[in-house]
């Protein structure tokens, strides 16, 4: 049988909706800078905002730094939770999380501090994330499950999703995130969900209107029994749909499905054969999977 590949149109509605809602940043920011080294990217007016925190930030040419009185991961942790707590009662975040990010100048590097997880796109900070696509079938006949976001989320409230997927918090990792939110978001056990295969990873840096969001996601596909049903454990999730391919090309040109799991699909999708490589707007979506990872 003949490998599958999405028509032509299809992918140009794909492209243009992609284009444009993981457009590269256009707002400006300054550099947040934490013992020399870039950390994330902050927008003017919020830069002058945290610089009236004079025992935790520095305004310098370069950016706004954190003090140098703030030595050790653990001090600028302290700070930057009571700052992040004055910033969320300005409403100046989205539903405070509970949960933190761990920031580090380069991936798999050092710590520098940890963040509360609705501060990351105030901060600009680099985020990860593991996600994973829920496929039925095999490689030429296929179906992929796909998730509702609860209209209570903080973000995306009511979008469709991958099957699986969340933010990586500090001292986890995405084998780790992965379990943990298969088993929250669909019910699939470790033991199913370990079977899930590495796919690589996809990246974003855009414009979001609760600041900038660049994020990691750690891609894995989830080959699934046929008779296997989600069902949700912790609330996040209100509906679960099994799309044929066709309809998966039509939710993923429509504002129905977010933007992260767009991206991760259409990876999947390239990465199987599933466009074509002479496309007209292959390389357009090829080139969204790795974008510049800073504002430019």
């Amino acid at each position: 049988m003949e490998k599958w590949t999405a028509p032509t149109d299809a992918v140009a509605g794909i492209a243009k909706r992609l284009g444009r809602v993981l457009a590269a940043p256009t707002r400006e920011y300054a550099p947040f800078i934490a013992e020399g080294r870039i950390v994330g990217w902050i927008r003017p007016e919020r830069a002058r905002r945290l610089a009236q925190w004079r025992d935790v930030f520095q305004r310098s040419e370069r950016g706004i730094e954190l003090a140098r009185g703030l030595a050790t991961p653990e001090a600028r942790t302290t700070a930057l939770a009571v700052v992040a707590r004055t910033i969320s009662g300005e409403s100046a975040l989205t539903a405070w999380r509970a949960e933190r990010y761990a920031v580090s100048t380069h991936p798999n590097g050092t710590s520098q501090f940890e963040l509360e997880r609705s501060a990351a796109r105030y901060f600009g900070i680099h985020t990860f994330a593991a996600h994973a696509n829920g496929v039925i079938g095999d490689d030429d006949r296929w179906q992929m499950w796909l998730a509702r976001r609860s209209p209570t989320k903080a973000i995306d409230p009511g979008l469709l999703d991958n099957l699986v997927g969340g933010g990586i918090a500090a001292r986890s990792n995405a084998e780790a995130t992965l379990l943990k939110e298969a088993w929250e978001e669909a019910g699939i056990a470790a033991e199913l969900a370990s079977r899930a295969r590495p796919a690589g990873s996809v990246d974003i840096c855009r414009d979001q209107p609760d600041g900038l969001q660049r994020e990691t996601i750690h891609v894995y596909d989830l080959w699934l029994p046929a008779e296997f049903v989600p069902a949700n454990q912790d609330g996040e999730a209100v509906e679960h749909r099994l799309c044929a391919p066709d309809a998966l090309l039509a939710i993923l040109a429509s504002e129905d499905v977010t933007a992260d799991a767009s991206l991760v699909i259409v990876d999947f999708l390239i990465r199987s054969g599933h466009i074509a490589f002479d496309d007209p707007a292959f390389a357009a979506l090829d080139a969204l999977r790795h974008p510049p990872a800073k504002p430019l």
